[in-house]
C-alpha cells in the first residue's frame, strides 16, 4: 500500500540508509533527527516495510501511542502493548511498545524479532542489567541476526558523552564500548531551522537576576542534589519573584509559556508568583487522569502557562509553545535540547519560540559541546589536523588573538580509514595517530595517557603515579616540577636543561651524530614538536635551537644519583595523576 503523504526528502534519506546499513551489516545503528523532524514518520515507514516481526520500543505512553498512530494512517494495523494505554498486544507482526511493560513481560515476546527500533534511544544505557538491554539479549536469543536501530534527537548521555563509535562521514568519537556502533545518518537543528521546518528559537539572555549554581556540588553524572538546589534557591526567593515578573511581562504578546523548574518546591514557588487562572503545574507526583486533563486544557489554550519539573521534556508536543523558560541547572546537553526542542514545532501565525536561561547553563544548542569535559573555562573547540591520516580533528583548546592553536587536549585522532581496496566486509579503522601518548616500556608501542596495559603486547604499562611515587622514596633520587626546558648547542651535541619550579636543575646531552641518541631524542621531544601537531625528525642540534620555542617540556623528570652528577632517567608527558604539576595552585 502506498503511503498516505510524502516523506520529506531527509525522511526518505534516514529510510535507505537505515535499508543500505542492515544490508551490510547487523551491527546496532543510530539516526539523528531534531526534535520536530518527524521521527515518527521515519519509524513507520520502516515498519511498513518490513516482511517479518518487529518492536518499537519507547519510554513513555504519548511516544508509544503518538507512533502508533503515524503507522495506522498507512491503513496497516499494528499492535501496542502499554499498560499505560491499557493494550497488552504482542500477537502483531509491528508492536509499538513501553519499555517498561515489555521488560515486565518478557516471557510474551519470545517469538522472533527481524528488528528492534528505539525511540529516544539515549535513554539507552551501557548497563547489561538494563530494561533495553535486557529485551535486546532475549530478541537475540531468538535470532542472532537481530537489527537494533536508534532514533533520537540528542545522542549522548551524561558521563558516557556520545551513544555511538562511528560515525558515517568518517570518525570515531572515542575508544570505549557503547551502547550503538555506528551513526548512519545525521541532521543538524540549523538545517531544520533555515529550511522553515522549525521555529526559529530566540535565544535572550536573561535581563534580570540569574541563579547561580555554579557552587553546588554534583554528583559523578554532573547533576545536583535536590536538598542542595532547594537550599540555595529558598535564600533567592527575590530572584524567583523577579525572574517570574519578567516572564509574565515578555509573555504579554506569546501564545503558550512553559518554564521547567528546578525542584517540585520551587515549581511550587514559581506557580504561587503566576496568574492562577491561566496556569498549570505538573510534576512527576499529579495524578495522571489530572495530568492529561491540565495537558489538554494548556494544548486547548484554556491555560497560558505550564510550569513541570523533569516530566515534560520528551513526547510532549504542544505546537503554540512560543516561550521557553529555564529555569533548572543541568549539565546535561540532552536534556537542556529537549527542553528548547518543546518550543521549535511549527504552528500557524508563530514566528519565534523565546528562550531564556535563568540557570546560566551556557549550552550551545547548535553545536554542543559533547565527550570530553572541557579542561578549564577558557578551552574552546579548536580544529587540529591529523600528521598521520590529515583528519580535521575537532578538540577542546586554546587560540591566539589570531585564531592560531597554540594548544590542545586531544589525544588520538578521530579520523577512519576505509579498508583497503579489494577488502570486503571489514569495519574502517580508527587511524592509530595519537597526540599524546604513553610508550610501552616492553614493545615501544604508543598507548593512551591512561591505559594500564599496552594495547600491543598487552603487558602491564608503569603508572606514572607509581612511578613518581617509587621514586619519591628513595634518597639517590631526585623528582622535578617541570616548568620549562632550555636548549645550548655544543657542536653536534644538544644539552638540555631542565628547570624545576623551585629552581632546581636537571640535565642531559643528545649527540647528534650518532643515530641511537637523535632517534632518542626524536621520540621524546620530535614527535610531541609543536603541541604534537607537527612532529619532525630533527637532524643536527643547530636545527632544533632555531624551533626552541615550540619544543614540549616534559610534566615531571626523574633522575638517580650517580657519583658525581645526576642522570635523567624519566621524563613523564602529558601527566594526568594526582600529583600537582609546576605551577599549578
Amino acid at each position: 500500500m502506498n503511503a498516505p503523504f510524502k516523506l520529506r526528502p531527509y525522511q526518505r534519506e534516514a529510510v535507505d540508509a537505515t535499508l543500505a546499513h542492515f544490508r551490510k551489516t547487523d551491527e546496532s545503528a543510530v539516526i539523528v533527527l531534531p526534535t520536530g523532524a518527524g521521527k515518527s514518520l521515519v519509524i513507520a515507514e520502516l515498519a511498513r516495510l518490513a516482511k517479518r516481526k518487529i518492536l518499537v520500543a519507547t519510554h513513555v505512553k504519548e511516544l508509544v501511542e503518538q507512533n502508533h498512530a503515524k503507522y495506522q494512517s498507512y491503513g496497516l494495523t499494528g499492535g501496542i502493548f502499554s499498560a499505560g494505554l491499557k493494550r497488552k498486544e504482542s500477537h502483531h507482526q509491528v508492536t509499538f511498545a513501553s519499555v517498561q511493560s515489555v521488560s515486565a513481560n518478557l516471557d510474551q515476546f519470545r517469538d522472533e524479532y527481524s528488528l528492534v527500533i528505539i525511540d529516544e534511544c539515549h535513554r539507552v544505557s551501557g548497563e547489561e542489567t538494563s530494561q533495553y538491554q535486557r529485551i535486546i539479549e532475549l530478541l537475540r536469543q531468538q535470532n542472532d541476526s537481530l537489527k537494533v536501530l536508534g532514533l533520537t534527537a540528542t545522542p549522548y548521555r551524561l558521563a558516557m558523552g556520545w551513544i555511538y563509535r562511528y560515525h558515517y562521514r568518517g570518525f570515531v568519537r572515542g575508544e570505549d564500548d557503547k551502547p550503538f556502533q555506528h551513526c548512519i545518518y545525521e541532521l543538524p537543528l540549523s538545517y531544520m531551522i533555515n529550511r522553515g521546518y522549525l521555529t526559529r528559537p530566540e535565544l535572550v539572555n536573561a535581563a534580570v537576576a540569574q541563579y547561580d549554581f555554579s557552587a553546588l556540588p554534583r554528583d559523578r553524572f554532573g547533576e545536583y542534589a535536590e536538598r542542595d538546589v532547594n537550599q540555595l534557591l529558598s535564600k533567592h526567593k527575590r530572584v524567583t519573584r523577579a525572574i517570574i515578573e519578567q516572564v509574565v511581562e515578555l509573555a504579554a504578546e506569546r501564545q503558550g509559556v512553559m518554564i521547567f523548574a528546578a525542584t517540585v518546591e520551587h515549581a511550587r514557588e514559581v506557580a504561587g508568583y503566576l496568574p492562577e487562572h491561566e496556569t498549570a503545574l505538573i510534576t512527576g507526583a499529579t495524578d495522571l487522569k489530572d495530568r492529561d486533563l491540565l495537558i489538554q486544557r494548556f494544548k486547548q489554550q484554556q491555560l497560558k502557562y505550564l510550569v513541570n519539573v523533569s516530566v515534560l521534556t520528551t513526547g510532549f508536543d504542544a505546537p503554540h509553545v512560543d516561550f521557553i523558560a529555564i529555569l533548572r541547572p543541568t549539565q546535561s546537553v540532552s536534556l537542556y535540547q529537549q527542553i528548547v526542542g518543546r518550543g521549535l514545532r511549527l504552528d500557524e501565525g508563530k514566528q519565534d519560540c523565546l528562550v531564556i536561561d535563568y540557570a546560566g547553563n551556557h549550552v550551545n544548542l547548535h553545536h554542543p559541546e559533547v565527550g570530553e569535559p572541557k579542561p578549564n573555562p577558557d578551552s574552546e573547540p579548536v580544529q587540529v589536523f591529523c600528521p598521520g591520516c590529515g583528519f580535521a580533528n575537532i578538540f577542546w583548546g586554546k587560540t591566539d588573538g589570531e585564531g592560531l592553536v597554540i594548544e590542545h587536549y586531544g589525544r588520538r585522532c578521530q579520523g577512519l580509514l576505509e579498508p583497503a581496496d579489494g577488502v570486503q566486509d571489514e569495519r574502517p579503522q580508527q587511524c592509530d595517530y595519537r597526540f599524546r601518548f604513553k610508550e610501552c616500556p616492553h614493545c615501544g608501542a604508543e598507548n593512551d595517557i591512561a591505559a594500564r596495559n599496552c594495547h600491543q603486547c598487552h603487558k602491564a604499562i608503569i603508572d606514572p603515579d607509581d612511578q613518581l611515587r617509587d621514586a619519591l622514596k628513595l634518597k639517590d633520587a631526585m623528582v622535578i616540577r617541570c616548568a620549562g626546558i632550555s636548549l645550548v648547542a655544543d657542536g653536534r651535541k644538544l644539552k638540555i636543561t631542565y628547570h624545576g619550579e623551585d629552581g632546581e636543575e636537571l640535565g642531559e646531552s643528545f649527540d647528534f651524530s650518532k643515530p641511537g641518541p637523535r632517534a632518542v631524542f626524536n621520540k621524546l621531544f620530535g614527535r610531541r614538536f609543536a603541541n604534537s601537531q607537527a612532529p619532525k625528525a630533527f637532524s643536527s642540534a643547530d636545527e632544533v635551537l632555531e624551533l626552541e620555542a615550540l619544543l614540549p617540556a616534559p610534566d615531571f623528570v626523574i633522575a638517580r644519583k650517580q657519583k658525581h652528577y645526576w642522570q635523567v632517567q624519566e621524563r613523564v608527558f602529558d601527566y594526568q595523576g594526582q600529583f600537582r604539576k609546576a605551577n599549578e595552585v
